[in-house]
């Protein structure tokens, strides 16, 4: 890292937040929306995308596990640096939750809440909280969802993190009457969130609907549409990142 950053592969003021995808198509979309330039940066474990005037954005895998060791890398690398970011965001496409989050919508989570964590009982599901311990929510900084939901046109709500995609009508029911407030589902929002606590950074999840949750049915993704969606997304959502100054606790 300290060999890295002598031979000027990392810069001495790195952007101010951090955009990790699921995957590279997730990446590169968010990436459209800005007009620097884009050159990659090898560290640890990941690979950053680093965008002239712009955010680092790094593709950190699918599933929460995964995505939260990436996000973990990418925030420790740029702490030792003495360039630590400000802000995290968590961004792709998404399950939405019909009728609230129809195709090609945005939602902005001011929840994030991972929905298989915790106990099967004969009683129902019991998240990892009522069993004594852990974490099954995060909460972003409540000024920056009301400010991204009013550039982008999102809504805001709950995004569920799953390491399970929905895939039945029965499914997508038990999960909307346990989390009534849920908008849409993921596969990386809690994982991130959790290295971004770790590290004390805020953290925003922000999701275009490519599916609905439910029965697959692949026919009706509308993956290109939700990339598009995306990227228009972060091109209203810039202004909004660029000038937040957090103060509200994390």
């Amino acid at each position: 890292m300290v060999l890295q950053a002598e031979e000027g592969l990392l810069t001495t003021s790195s952007p101010r937040f951090l955009v990790a995808t699921a995957v590279p198509a997730e990446r590169d979309a968010v990436a459209r929306a800005f007009p620097g330039a884009v050159r990659e940066t090898r560290i640890p474990s990941v690979t950053l995308h680093q965008v002239t005037g712009g955010p680092d954005l790094v593709a950190a895998g699918v599933g929460p596990a995964l995505a939260a060791a990436s996000a973990s890398a990418a925030l420790t690398a740029a702490a030792l640096a003495g360039t630590p970011y400000g802000l995290v965001v968590c961004a792709g496409i998404g399950g939405g939750f019909a009728p609230h989050a129809p195709l090609g919508s945005l939602v902005v989570a001011d929840e994030i809440t991972v929905a298989d964590l915790g106990a099967q009982t004969a009683d129902g599901f019991l998240p990892v909280t009522d069993l004594g311990f852990g974490t099954v929510t995060h909460r972003p900084p409540g000024d920056l969802v009301r400010e991204a939901a009013a550039a982008t046109g999102a809504r805001p709500g709950t995004v569920l993190t799953v390491s399970t995609v929905t895939g039945t009508a029965a499914r997508a029911a038990e999960l909307a009457a346990r989390h009534p407030r849920a908008l849409a589902e993921g596969m990386e929002g809690f994982g991130v969130a959790e290295a971004a606590a770790a590290h004390g950074v805020p953290v925003l999840e922000i999701r275009a609907v490519s599916n609905a949750v439910g029965p697959r049915d692949r026919a009706a993704w509308r993956i290109g549409d939700a990339l598009g969606a995306l990227t228009e997304a972060f091109g209203k959502l810039a202004p909004v990142l660029e000038s937040w100054n957090h103060h509200e606790p994390c």
